[in-house]
């Protein structure tokens, strides 16, 4: 019975909303469920695929939080 948590930024509105859509995650779901039955035959009914969004400042990458990193990114690019 696989689990997957797939987490995303909530980013791009100025309300919070969600940038993603819902089509999005359904080929999301699919698209997993799809690769866990070719893989490892994982019947689809078994599999369970959670999409949970998170607001920008409460993730992080390179040490940075990732609005800081992106800009850090940026500038590195514009030399």
């Amino acid at each position: 019975m696989p689990y997957v948590n797939i987490q995303v930024t909530r980013e791009g509105t100025s309300s919070g909303e969600s940038k993603t859509t819902a089509d999005q995650k359904a080929r999301l779901i699919k698209g997993v469920s799809d690769l866990l039955l070719e893989v490892l035959g994982k019947p689809q009914s078994s599999t369970f695929v959670v999409i949970e969004e998170v607001e920008m400042e409460n993730w992080g990458v390179g040490g940075l939080p990732v609005a800081d990193y992106r800009k850090q990114l940026a500038a590195e690019k514009a030399k």
